[in-house]
């Protein structure tokens, strides 16, 4: 009896190994494939460790850092091509804003030496300083690239009641700079309106400027909207400017008095 339950055990224990083979060949083979995926090439490109505003002076803030090579593009710096670019650059001025890991480019920075003025006026525009206030400056709001027109404003006669006249002598003209600075007290930041603007002009524009403001009591700048700051000019006061060899009628001043000569050529 004992050896019938020894062969039933042998042979359940042989039937369970068999079926265990017998599933383990039959589960499918799971087969796992990794994309190969291709190689990203890089090089090393100069870029700028933190925000550089317009006017700040090139030191230390600046890296190399790895760029796909698909992603460069014109006038990016690269470490192959000027190794020393680091050392080179330092003492340049920064021309437009440069902001954190955005790829330094000399397009945006002006030479070490270099006038940062002359840099910021477009070819034949001349760069012309006049005097403003607070009142006369949208009340300090004017800032570096704003638009505004330039009024002239005059008195006319010495007695009583005083009579003044405005004229609007340019329009459209682009602020380059303004001495304003922003100084810090005890009741936080105030800012400090500066007394000169320096305008964007074309050598006529200047020239009518400079007359205006011997003529003028006072000089006002009017701040114009983003949304028309592309518009035409128009003519301006050109009327106010006698300089030889231009054509037509002639206009002079002459103790705030406009004299006209007829037929100049």
């Amino acid at each position: 009896m004992q050896k019938a339950r020894l062969v039933i055990l042998i042979v359940a224990v042989a039937a369970a190994g068999a079926a265990g083979y017998i599933a383990t060949r039959m589960k499918p083979t799971t087969v796992v494939v990794e994309n190969a995926k291709p190689q990203i090439k890089l090089q090393d490109i100069l870029v700028a460790t933190e925000n550089l505003g317009v006017g700040a002076e090139m030191q230390g803030q600046m890296r190399w850092q790895a760029w796909p090579e698909d992603a460069l593009a014109d006038g990016y710096i690269k470490r192959t091509d000027r190794p020393n670019a680091e050392e080179e650059l330092r003492g340049s001025t920064v021309r437009l804003q440069i902001f954190p890991g955005e790829p330094i480019r000399e397009a945006k920075l002006i030479g070490k030496g270099q006038s940062f003025m002359s840099a910021q006026l477009p070819a034949g525009m001349r760069a012309v300083a006049t005097q403003i206030a607070a009142e006369t400056s949208a009340g300090g709001f004017i800032l570096p690239d704003d638009y505004v027109d330039v009024i002239m404003i005059r008195q006319m006669n010495d007695e009583m009641p005083k009579q003044f006249t405005t004229e609007t002598i340019l329009r459209n003209i682009r602020v380059l700079a303004i001495d304003q600075t922003i100084q810090e007290d005890e009741t936080g930041q105030k800012t400090k309106v500066g007394s000169t603007a320096t305008l964007e002009l074309t050598p006529e524009q200047a020239e009518i400027l400079a007359v205006a403001e011997q003529m003028a009591t006072r000089m006002t700048l009017a701040l114009r909207s983003l949304q028309d700051a592309q518009e035409a000019t128009g003519p301006g006061a050109e009327y106010l400017v006698n300089s030889p060899g231009r054509a037509g009628n002639v206009k002079l001043i002459k103790s705030g008095t406009v004299i006209e000569i007829l037929g100049r050529k």
